[in-house]
């Protein structure tokens, strides 16, 4: 029966979009399933980054979180933009789009982690660093074309946006969370600071691990793609898109991102002193984690938590 609901691959053609002019290309085979489409699976999945891009703006825009959060949203759903079109067509200039994008985003990110209650004359030489940080990457990479630059750019940028937001939770969210603890009555409905700490933890080794398995299945897909390739036309499609190890990539680091700004959302209410107000919103982990104002939370989502501890509360 498997094997009756299987079926081979197209030969290699030319296709649609015509001479590819990207400097990468990936283990996917070029337009062997559409004519239209050079990489149908690392094409596909870079709609989630729409979706989750869309979800985290409307939940930005309900709750009213900081405008430096929608304009993340915003540049991480332009990284699936820019990656759908790059793997589309293999073109120059959409992969700018999507590898540029990836690091504009992440600036804005670091401009959210350390323009945090900083003076203005601060924040706009921080924010104007980051604008010729950005410039720089960009010239030099257009001028270069070598990969290994952008994503050595990309991950510095990222593991010390990563890292300083975790000594942030510790030197600067924790003390103040139990500061403000210590002045609220035994009866107050607000989670204890360990019960928020222990969720906020949580959520970073859950959207660290994703990340990095995602970065882990596209490094072994680029070491072996020779015997992945052998195997995907031994097990025929549509069976082997499951093998498709960049597509993986795609998924897990889009979900990765997206739990990586919710907590560089939950950290900023916290340090604005709104944990009463705002709660952490991920009933299991089948779900995507939200910020989201006490006002707006509905019975739903409390019984759809199961007895979850989603903000120190349980469900019942």
């Amino acid at each position: 029966m498997f094997e009756a609901l299987s079926f081979p691959y197209h030969p290699a053609q030319d296709g649609f979009w015509g001479e590819k002019t990207s400097t990468l290309n990936f283990c996917e085979e070029d337009y062997v399933m559409s004519y239209y489409c050079a990489e149908v699976c690392n094409t596909l999945t870079n709609f989630l980054f729409v979706w989750l891009g869309t979800r985290g703006i409307r939940g930005c825009t309900k709750n009213s979180h900081p405008a430096i959060f929608v304009v993340a949203f915003i540049g991480y759903m332009v990284v699936g933009i820019g990656s759908t079109l790059f793997h589309a067509s293999l073109k120059y200039p959409m992969q700018l789009v999507d590898e540029l994008s990836m690091i504009y985003t992440t600036c804005f990110m670091c401009y959210a982690t350390f323009a945090y209650r900083r003076s203005t004359g601060f924040s706009a030489l921080l924010g104007i660093g980051l604008i010729g940080l950005a410039w720089f990457i960009t010239a030099w990479y257009h001028k270069t074309k070598d990969p290994k630059f952008h994503q050595d750019a990309y991950t510095v940028l990222t593991v010390t946006v990563v890292f300083s937001n975790m000594w942030i939770m510790e030197r600067r969210v924790r003390p103040a969370l139990k500061a403000r603890q210590e002045k609220r009555p035994a009866a107050s409905s607000v989670p204890p600071t360990d019960v928020i700490m222990k969720q906020m933890w949580h959520m970073v080794a859950t959207g660290l691990s994703i990340f990095l398995g995602g970065y882990l299945i596209w490094a072994l897909d680029n070491e072996f793609c020779n015997t992945i390739r052998g195997w995907r036309h031994h097990i025929q499609l549509p069976w082997a898109v499951v093998l498709e190890g960049h597509a993986w990539w795609h998924l897990m680091t889009g979900i990765g991102a997206y739990y990586y700004i919710t907590w560089r959302i939950w950290i900023h209410r916290c340090l604005d002193g709104d944990e009463d107000k705002f709660r952490l919103n991920w009933p299991n982990m089948f779900s995507m984690p939200d910020i989201v104002a006490v006002d707006h939370i509905s019975l739903k989502d409390d019984k759809r938590s199961n007895g979850r501890v989603t903000n120190g509360k349980k469900s019942l």
